[in-house]
């Protein structure tokens, strides 16, 4: 008599959540690409971090407003320096040590100037994407920029996703006067202008990344609370949440093993758009005199730079600043949508 086989063997296990999320992750070709990207910015500015790349970006590399190119000019001339000063000089009639006591001194002094006419040149070196006003690499400035943006912009966005996220779900969730203090608190801070609230804060705080940090994280969690309290208002009263009820589960595990990874998709969408819109408010911050402090270089300030630069024709700051934040904002938009997709319930259940 034949054993019977079960479809389900004992070595085979059902994914979580989380794992099953990964693996379809993986299944979508852009998803991967953008993570890619958004890895190699984050392995840049560790590396910026740890002074292994752009530590010298305030030292003057060429001369002021130098053109892209990627050759550099050199300047020293060999027949010049091969040539004495006094060859070129024509030899003198007169005698000028009668009238002038310092006669002596001309053909030293003379020698001096060339050398030093001849080693000027030299400060323009082979720079991919030109100098600035100072002489100072672009690239090299644009990838100590990138640290501080970067920064600014996802920390910011994690400080802000994490308070509207907390604050919704225990508003959604547990409700009563909880809920009712948590609206009164959305009410205040969305009662005030957007702006106007970061300016407030910003006086407060002063400058630095720090406090740029924590202006946009304490003002820009009021969007993702409004949605994640809706979601988790409409999730409460599920059927999958009350099974887990009666089966013993606490609160805090039906909050965040339960409904969270059903509502995940909204939180990493606004996460996504948060980390747009804090970069762009630290260009603006930046552009005030409210932002990073006046010896740290961001996105923000160069573009501030470039204003006045673009009128006289000196485009490469711009193109610099706005090519590498476009690459990162664009990588991680797709790099969350890929995730959205991946733990949508409505999309899993299509699979």
């Amino acid at each position: 008599m034949s054993a019977v086989t079960s479809p389900h063997p004992d070595n085979a296990r059902s994914q979580g959540v989380w794992r099953a999320a990964w693996a379809r992750f993986r299944q979508d070709r852009v998803g991967r690409v953008s993570l890619a990207i958004v890895v190699a910015y984050l392995l840049m500015i560790a590396a910026v971090a740890a002074g292994w790349l752009a530590a010298d970006w305030q030292t003057e590399r060429g001369v002021s407003h130098a053109p892209p190119h990627f050759v550099g000019s050199t300047a020293t001339s060999a027949a010049a320096a091969a040539t004495p000063a006094s060859a070129s000089t024509p030899p003198l009639t007169l005698d000028l040590r009668d009238v002038d006591p310092l006669a002596p001194r001309y053909a030293e002094w003379a020698a001096r100037a060339a050398q030093l006419k001849t080693q000027e040149p030299q400060l323009a070196p082979t720079l991919a994407l030109g100098a600035d006003k100072l002489g100072r690499d672009v690239l090299a400035k644009t990838v100590q920029g990138s640290r501080v943006s970067i920064q600014v912009g996802v920390l910011g966005a994690l400080f802000a996703t994490l308070i509207g996220t907390l604050l919704g779900a225990m508003s959604g969730f547990v409700g009563g006067r909880v809920g009712d203090a948590l609206e009164w608190l959305y009410n205040v801070f969305t009662s005030i202008p957007g702006i106007l609230l970061i300016f407030a804060f910003a006086a407060v705080t002063g400058r630095g990344v720090g406090a740029v940090v924590l202006i946009l994280g304490l003002t820009g969690w009021t969007g993702i609370y409004r949605l994640v309290r809706a979601e988790y208002l409409k999730h409460a009263v599920r059927e999958y949440v009350r099974a887990a009820e009666a089966i013993g589960a606490s609160a805090t595990s039906r909050m965040a093993c339960h409904i969270l990874p059903n509502v995940s998709h909204v939180v990493l969408v606004q996460l996504s758009i948060h980390v747009v819109g804090f970069i762009k408010y630290e260009v603006i911050l930046s552009y005030l005199g409210l932002g990073v402090s006046v010896d740290q270089v961001s996105w923000g300030t160069m573009l501030a730079e470039a204003q006045s630069e673009l009128i006289l024709g000196y485009w490469w700051q711009l193109a610099a600043a706005t090519g590498f934040m476009a690459v990162f904002v664009t990588a991680f938009s797709l790099m969350t949508d890929a995730l959205r997709d991946a733990l949508d319930p409505k999309l899993r259940g299509l699979e």
